[in-house]
């Protein structure tokens, strides 16, 4: 689990604090959301008390080519917005 955190940081992975903020229609036209981002150390606090959606939004080519995380939920990207009731709304969420 740590290695996977380690992981994490360094791709510099976006954390978004809520599916229902990522979800959410822009403010105006020309908003876009921001990913929170976040210490590893808080990352590391929030996988510890089960708050963390591991999300990997991968194309499924891309999994057989490089792999993929234990416990990682796969949803291709081209696909999410269709899926988005699988992702949970009180949790962090983690892409890979």
């Amino acid at each position: 689990m740590r290695r996977l955190l380690v992981l994490a940081t360094f791709l510099v992975i976006p954390l978004v604090t809520t599916a229902r903020q990522a979800a959410a229609p822009p403010a105006t036209s020309s908003a876009q959301p921001k990913a929170q981002r976040m210490a590893a150390d808080d990352v590391m606090t929030l996988v510890e008390k089960g708050q963390v959606f591991f999300l990997d939004v991968r194309e499924p080519k891309e999994l057989e080519e490089f792999g993929t995380f234990e416990g990682y939920v796969n949803i291709p990207l081209g696909q999410l917005e269709k899926r988005l009731a699988e992702v949970p709304k009180d949790k962090a969420i983690i892409t890979a």
